[in-house]
């Protein structure tokens, strides 16, 4: 009972002491981040059929559905073709803010109610990338996404504090300001004002704590509470992945094509799912490739939960599932339901692969830039986290 008590004690003092995974979280936040961000981009050209007036889900019958299940979007506020280019316009700001790290609390904030408000407005647009893409965005509100890799962290350490500068309050006031009419004006329910009230007095009190008592017990305090968050979301993050990888394995475990092998097959025959019709037929032309594809799939997806407790085999399964996303995007036409899921992976990826990563690209910047000033991010020895 003694040592199950010390344990347990050094659980929650590492729990609460500490955000776990700081470059796992960034990875994922840059991963998201720049998923949503190319998809609006590349889908510029077809907003206002994908999720504006112009769209076959019209007004009406948005309107109609949002009635029914509740979903937040503030699309719903205005059916101004102004007001939805001016959501899709900061959509694609958020994006860029948090792929930077830039104002990260905020931004994220910023890109969740990007993404609802444009995926819940034509539910019928998107597919399993936008589903993740969708729960992902909530999750990583709670996450201390910015620990490294991000302009946060630069700011942190040249000015001494990442909430230093006026850009912050400023933007802040802002969405205090739309968080005030949308409360307001009922166009918020009862639990998404609750949330964004709580947001909004939490982090300007994490402001106010920063700037005036930065080595005081709120500080500390508010730290825990900060850690204790980021540690769930992350936590949780990773149940998601886990789930989605058995649910998808089981579910083809009981469909026929997958127990004879041939479900990749019938795809690979679609134009739909054929940007390279040479390619497919070739891979479409062997049996036993299209077979051992089909099985592998299928056990990998099975198999990788059961693998986070031998760390070699699940980065070696981690490795395999990020290739098969890969060959998804490539051979299927399906990119950004890949970069998601990747994205999403991406959470389990070791730490130490991680910090070489970074050192290795922190020697490339500065080989190119040798005359780069003291303040300079300095190259990551070691952190702890996840591994």
């Amino acid at each position: 009972m003694r040592r199950a008590r010390e344990a347990a004690g050094r659980a929650a003092a590492r729990v609460t002491g500490q955000a776990l995974g700081p470059y796992q979280s960034a990875v994922v936040r840059i991963g998201f981040a720049a998923t949503w961000l190319f998809f609006l981009l590349r889908e510029f050209p077809h907003r206002a059929e994908l999720y504006g007036p112009d769209g076959p889900w019209g007004w009406d019958l948005a309107e109609r559905l949002i009635d029914t299940n509740h979903a937040f979007t503030v699309l719903m506020w205005s059916d101004s073709t102004l007001w939805f280019e001016i959501v899709y316009a900061v959509s694609v700001l958020a994006s860029v803010g948090l792929l930077l790290g830039w104002r990260t609390r905020a931004t994220s904030v910023l890109f969740m109610i990007g993404v609802l408000s444009l995926q819940n407005r034509s539910v019928f647009m998107g597919d399993g990338g936008d589903n993740v893409i969708h729960l992902m965005a909530i999750y990583l509100v709670l996450t201390r996404c910015a620990q490294v890799w991000s302009l946060d962290a630069r700011r942190a350490r040249t000015r001494g504090s990442a909430t230093a500068g006026a850009a912050g309050p400023v933007l802040w006031g802002v969405l205090g300001a739309g968080f005030a009419f949308g409360a307001a004006t009922g166009s918020f329910g009862h639990g998404w004002t609750a949330a964004f009230a709580a947001v909004w007095v939490v982090c300007g009190l994490w402001w106010l704590v920063d700037r005036y008592e930065p080595q005081g017990e709120g500080r500390a305090v508010l730290d825990v509470l900060a850690n204790l968050l980021h540690n769930a979301g992350m936590l949780v993050i990773m149940a998601e992945v886990c789930l989605i990888y058995a649910t998808a394995g089981w579910y083809k475990i009981q469909g026929s094509r997958w127990q004879d092998g041939t479900a990749l097959y019938y795809p690979l025959g679609l134009d739909y799912f054929t940007p390279w019709p040479a390619l497919s037929a070739l891979l479409a032309g062997s049996g036993t490739l299209v077979m051992l594809l089909s099985y592998g799939t299928v056990a990998v997806q099975v198999a990788f939960p059961f693998t986070l407790f031998n760390r070699r085999i699940k980065n070696v399964l981690l490795a395999l599932m990020m290739l098969e996303h890969a060959g998804i995007a490539v051979l299927l036409g399906l990119p950004f339901f890949s970069l998601a899921m990747i994205a999403a992976d991406a959470v389990f990826l070791p730490t130490g692969f991680l910090v070489w990563l970074g050192v290795r690209v922190a020697v490339r910047r500065r080989a190119a830039e040798p005359e780069t000033d003291a303040a300079a991010e300095p190259v990551p020895v070691s952190v702890p986290g996840p591994r």
